[in-house]
């Protein structure tokens, strides 16, 4: 048997295929390793997305729960704000009442020490009169 250079051709490139085929074989089993890796890794992230989106509705409604309780407190308190302005007001005028009269009794007070009184009839005369007006009221006259 004859090996014709078409015959010895063939049997190299048979040969380097089938080397071809030996290499590839580890690295297409490397590659469907990775893919089922990746595979599994997205239907994680998948389930993770979901949770997340679940959670974040929630949250959401709890948030809207909270803002309408919120707005209500707020419109509350500014409807006890309105009833109580009238109150601090009134308290404020008292404030400046009291006010004046500490200045009007300062004043009378230092009109009153300034009045030099002589003793020799006016002090008794007042006080006689006030003892006489007493005795009137009560009958012992």
């Amino acid at each position: 048997m004859k090996l014709t250079y078409g015959a010895i051709a063939g049997l190299v490139a048979a040969v380097a295929l089938l080397i071809l085929v030996l290499f590839t074989i580890p690295v297409l089993v490397r590659v469907a390793k990775a893919t089922k890796e990746a595979d599994k890794a997205i239907k994680e992230a998948n389930e993770s997305i979901q949770q997340i989106s679940k959670d974040v509705d929630e949250l959401l409604h709890q948030s809207s729960d909270l803002l309408d309780k919120t707005n209500v407190l707020m419109a509350d308190v500014n409807v006890k704000m309105k009833n109580l302005d009238p109150v601090v007001q009134a308290a404020a005028d008292l404030g400046e009442s009291v006010s004046d009269v500490n200045a009007s009794s300062r004043k009378m007070a230092k009109r009153v020490s300034n009045f030099h009184v002589k003793r020799s009839g006016v002090v008794s005369s007042v006080l006689a009169s006030m003892f006489a007006r007493r005795k009137r009221r009560k009958g012992e006259d």
